[in-house]
Order: structure tokens, then C-alpha cells, then sequence
């Protein structure tokens, strides 16, 4: 946690970037990050991930404050503006109003937040997991691994970031295994691992012999019952080895980058980030399959590298589905 006293010892140095003024190349510019939840948890690690690699670059100064309750939020996101941040970063979600009030506040400041809302000028920018393309690609693994043809699927909450991941791995898995059926739940919360792997063992009864982490705890339920699981957003095959087949990985870092060079520019303006979480900017990938490279089926894995290849052509391209998934498991 940051405290108030570093956040007002930081201020002062640097210039604040606006429009038009660029900073000299080898200039650091102070970002800030506010996360409602810890710095572990898979959305935020992977921004978290993205800042601290521009930090060991030295290319920006980094301060970060973890597990912000939505009503602290706007308080912790002033305190940064007013305590010299060049740029804010994290999850508006939650907290649209708040977020975008303050960016009206101080105009001289980028933002770019975490929103499913649209870019607000002159210095709101949004960003998005639109990692529906890898999502597709991990269900076609699950599909073909499944023996019982019932999939459980355990989401924090059903809003369009996870939906549109959940829809996509849906149709991946249909794509190779027309006949597997899925058990979808939702645990209301973006970090509750305990009650994430109670939903898990409640599907794993009822037959699911794969299943979909979206929130942390389904991979420890798989583990224990010896089932699979496939990961999102991260990678974490090296703490189940046995467990994780494939995972759809979301890398912030060409949407951080870019921010942080237009910010360096004086050329940082509202505008929506998303299709920089897209495969063909590398803002998302598959997963190597690790540990699992000789289970998966080898006409398996060449019918995923193909339509890899087709995606990244252009000439498949993975459906945005926002609506809620439903239960198809009888």
C-alpha cells in the first residue's frame, strides 16, 4: 500500500504531460495504478505485470495501491492526480462516475482505465480484456479432452468482459466435440477462491471432467479430484502440472506501452484500447501447452494451430458475445 505521505513526497519533479508538450526521451513520467483487488488476482496481475516491466526499463516511476473499496476509489485516484501522476491506471467498473469525474477534474492527467463504457475527452481512454480469440482456441482443447462431454464452467461475475470469454470457449469446445454440454455459475465476486472451488466440486459431481478457471480456486477443486482445468488471463500450468491443459493469456503490455509512449509524446488522448488486447497486436495468446504437450491429441493440436493461423489472417474471426452464457448440461 502507498502512503499518503510517499504519494505527496512523489509529487513535484516532472512536468505533467498535456497535448502537445512532449517530454524529453529519456524522461521517466510517474504512473499510478488503483486496483479494487490484490495484485495477484489474474486481471490486475497482468497490468500490474505490464507497469513493473516498464518500471525495470526505467521508463516510468510506479506507485500502486491494491484492495481500494469502491468507495475509497475516487479518494485514492485524487490523491494520485494531485500528487504529480502523469498517468492513472486500473479498473473503473465499479466505479464509471467517480473514475470519470475525476479525469474531468484534472485534464492535464491520462487516464486509462479498465471500462466497458466509451473513451471520454479529452483524456479518458478505456481498455478491455478482448481475449475472446485464445478463449475460442483453449475450448477446441477442452472439447477434444473431455471424456464425459460435460464441461464446468465458474465465472465471477456475468458482465460482458467475462461473458464474451465464456461464449467464446463455449464455441471453441462445440467446434471439436458437438456433443459436450456446459454447468455455468457465477460466484459474485472477483476474488473469492474458497467459494470458486466449493462451485467447482458441486460440477465435478454432477460429471464435469473439465473445467473453465475464470476465477482462482476452480484449479485447486480439479487438482484435488483429479479433473482438468483450463486457465484464463494467466498462466499457472507451473502450479498444476497435471491440472492445467491450456490457458488464454491476456498481455497488457502493448496497450501500457502505448499509453506510456503518448503520454512521453504529449500526444496521450481518449480512446478505446481494446483492440490492442487482440492476438494480432499480441495483446493475447495461447498458452504453450507445457506440460500437456504429449497428452493433447496431435490432430487436435493441428487443427488449433490452423485456426490460430486463420485468426491472425483475418480469416476467422472469433464472435464478441456479450450476453450472458447459460447451462446446457442436463
Amino acid at each position: 500500500m502507498t502512503s499518503r505521505r510517499s504519494l505527496l513526497a512523489w509529487a513535484g519533479s516532472l512536468a505533467l504531460a498535456t497535448p502537445g508538450l512532449a517530454l524529453a526521451a529519456d524522461a521517466k513520467i510517474k504512473v499510478a495504478a488503483v486496483y479494487t483487488v490484490p495484485f495477484e488476482q489474474q486481471w490486475v496481475s497482468r497490468i500490474h505485470k505490464a507497469l513493473k516491466a516498464a518500471e525495470a526499463r526505467g521508463e516510468i516511476e510506479y506507485k500502486a495501491t491494491e484492495n481500494v473499496a469502491n468507495a475509497d476509489y475516487e479518494r485514492v485516484m485524487r490523491e494520485y492526480a494531485t500528487g504529480g501522476a502523469q498517468l492513472i491506471l486500473g479498473e473503473a467498473f465499479a466505479v464509471e462516475a467517480a473514475a470519470r469525474k475525476v479525469a474531468k477534474d484534472f485534464p492535464k492527467t491520462a487516464f486509462l482505465l479498465g471500462s466497458s463504457g466509451k473513451p471520454q475527452a479529452p483524456n479518458f481512454a478505456v481498455f478491455d480484456n478482448f481475449i475472446q480469440e485464445p478463449a475460442y482456441l483453449s475450448g477446441m482443447i477442452a472439447g477434444a479432452m473431455t471424456k464425459t462431454n460435460k464441461i464446468g464452467m465458474v465465472g465471477g461475475f456475468p458482465i460482458p468482459e467475462v461473458n464474451r470469454l465464456m461464449n467464446a470457449f463455449m464455441a471453441g469446445a462445440k467446434e471439436t466435440n458437438p456433443k459436450v454440454s456446459f454447468t455455468v455459475s457465477f460466484i459474485n465476486s472477483w476474488f473469492d477462491p474458497p467459494k470458486a472451488k466449493e462451485a467447482t466440486f458441486a460440477m465435478i459431481d454432477k460429471g464435469a471432467d473439465v473445467l473453465y478457471a475464470e476465477r482462482f480456486g476452480v484449479s485447486d477443486a480439479a487438482k484435488e479430484k483429479g479433473k482438468l482445468a483450463i486457465g484464463n488471463v494467466i498462466n499457472t500450468q507451473d502450479k498444476y502440472p497435471d491440472t492445467v491443459v491450456a490457458s488464454a493469456l491476456w498481455n497488457m503490455e502493448p496497450s501500457v506501452d502505448r499509453a506510456i509512449q503518448l503520454v512521453k509524446a504529449g500526444k496521450f488522448a481518449a480512446e478505446d484500447y481494446g483492440i490492442y488486447s487482440t492476438m494480432k497486436y499480441k495483446g493475447s495468446e495461447l498458452a504453450p501447452l507445457g506440460t500437456f504437450e504429449k497428452k493433447v491429441p496431435a490432430d487436435v493440436v493441428a487443427k488449433v494451430k490452423a485456426k490460430e493461423k486463420a485468426i491472425l489472417a483475418g480469416s476467422f474471426t472469433v464472435k464478441v458475445d456479450d450476453s450472458q452464457p447459460k447451462s446446457s448440461a442436463q
